[in-house]
């Protein structure tokens, strides 16, 4: 008897370690409202303490997948960098771009971001199109992937390193329009500059992002994900959560 039980205990123990390696291990970063913490630290320990649209739309998927998991804030490249290299691990909420699509495998899209430009509340400012923000002052944030943009198509954008110092630019008439996101600049606006009432004039282009998975993680765990996630979609709860931040 004694031999008995001491194999099954054994057996206990090796079946608990294979199911802890089993535990999806997931980062984000600090970029509010789709990822933050509750306290405002750049850090966070438990998923307790993290909120924003895409949190509580993959905490949804995760709630209905079954999945034994953990989520932690911490630095973009610490998560990229974690993700990359172990399988069983993923960083939300990340765009697919064209040198990161090899090496992930993509569950979503939770949000999109939408390349928008704002001008001061109450403006006059009306554009059909892309093209017709030539005629204006923009400002933009030094190094973002929206700023470079319009540079690269020939506008000239007086970009700084405060981004949110662009909404009070606005009021203060210093600039015309702000190229940012449309759900975050709003957002940073309120926060860095005390604005409020932005007019958003023109969205321009969309970007997608995405919880990004290592390659070579458990293809149950990527099951699973995958099926809770067309579940919230199809139940309309993903979109129920998306209006609650105004999406």
């Amino acid at each position: 008897m004694k031999v008995k039980i001491g194999l099954l205990a054994s057996l206990l123990v090796v079946a608990s370690s294979a199911m802890a390696t089993e535990e999806l291990r997931i980062y984000t970063e600090q970029y509010p409202p789709y990822n933050m913490t509750t306290s405002g630290q750049p850090f966070a320990h438990s998923e307790d303490d993290i909120t924003g649209l895409c949190t509580d739309i993959l905490k949804a998927v995760l709630a209905n997948s079954g999945l034994e998991y953990s989520i932690k804030l911490r630095d973009l490249a610490y998560g990229l960098n974690r993700t990359e290299q172990h399988p069983n691990h993923g960083i939300y909420c990340v765009s697919k771009t064209d040198d990161r699509e090899p090496f992930f495998n993509w569950v979503g899209p939770l949000a999109s971001i939408k390349w928008s430009l704002f001008a001061k509340p109450d403006s006059s400012i009306e554009l059909d199109d892309l093209d017709d923000a030539r005629d204006y002052r923009i400002g933009g944030y030094k190094g973002d992937v929206m700023t470079n943009y319009l540079i690269d198509q020939g506008f000239e954008v007086e970009a700084i390193s405060n981004n949110g110092l662009n909404a009070r630019r606005l009021v203060e008439d210093q600039i015309d329009l702000w190229v940012t996101d449309g759900l975050a600049g709003p957002y940073l606006a309120a926060d860095a500059s005390d604005v409020t009432g932005l007019e958003r004039v023109l969205v321009f282009r969309e970007t997608p992002m995405y919880l990004a998975v290592h390659k070579e993680t458990d293809p149950d765990i990527l099951r699973a994900l995958n099926e809770s996630y067309q579940e919230l979609v199809k139940s309309g709860e993903k979109e129920t959560i998306s209006r609650s931040y105004g999406f």
